[in-house]
């Protein structure tokens, strides 16, 4: 009877997150009830960002820093576009680790809101289960450092605990590139989601009729995107001036 009540709850839940969604958007063709139950929308999950800091980040080998650095900012920046619940854990931050990413620390400037522990795998730390668990998702997207140990043991634990977990593969980083690679394996043979940071963005967003988000998402594009980035910025550059050329005499 408990498990009914649950996932009755859920249920509920899930379809006012729909409902919400469904009515951000302008455009009356579209309707998110027709797509994929496994996608991502600002509703249906929770962002948890694990050990984003300088120290972790020294020993990351399995992707050049500046793009670490970068898709973590594209991530962050995202969930306060779309108010995606989100939970910033930290290890040993004044001890060991060091600060938060400064991509990290521009959308979630409260440093005391953030979750500083010992153990490395986060969902030991009763604070952070407590964190995810107020939001009444079912969905768990996850990023940080290093992948084969705090993102690994983090995504597996939630998924025991009956999360549907997804990892942002290219905002997470391991010590080496087969260190990430097997990190990443073992996760997928669990059952575990990879997906990319751009990837994540354009789910979430999904549909370019949102006109509330629409100049959010193109600078969001522009500043993170790379070269989809720039290609945005030079549509919107030509039109510029074409609309300067055809205003001149």
């Amino acid at each position: 009877m408990k498990k009914l009540k649950i996932s009755l709850l859920f249920l509920m839940f899930a379809s006012i997150a729909t409902a919400q969604w469904k009515q951000s958007s302008s455009n009356p063709n579209n309707d998110p009830a027709n797509a994929a139950k496994q996608l991502l929308n600002p509703g249906n999950h929770v962002l948890v960002l694990i050990d984003h800091e300088s120290q972790m980040a020294f020993a990351v080998e399995s992707q050049p820093i500046e793009e670490l650095r970068n898709n973590t900012g594209m991530i962050a920046n995202l969930s306060k576009i779309y108010e995606i619940p989100t939970v910033v854990t930290t290890v040993a931050e004044k001890a060991f680790s060091g600060p938060v990413f400064p991509e990290v620390k521009e959308f979630f400037p409260d440093a005391s809101k953030y979750i500083d522990r010992t153990t490395m795998n986060c969902w030991e730390d009763k604070r952070v289960v407590a964190a995810v668990t107020k939001f009444d998702k079912k969905k768990v997207v996850m990023a940080g450092l290093w992948t084969e140990v705090c993102t690994l043991t983090a995504a597996l634990s939630a998924q025991e605990d009956g999360y549907e977990v997804y990892v942002i593969t290219d905002a997470s980083g391991g010590i080496s590139k087969e260190a990430h690679d097997m990190a990443i394996a073992r996760m997928m043979m669990a059952g575990i989601k990879p997906i990319t940071s751009l990837q994540y963005a354009l789910e979430v967003h999904r549909d370019w009729a949102r006109a509330e988000t629409y100049v959010a998402m193109n600078k969001l594009a522009m500043r993170w995107g790379g070269a989809y980035g720039l290609g945005i910025h030079y549509k919107k550059t030509l039109d510029e001036w074409e609309a300067e050329q055809a205003e001149k005499p």
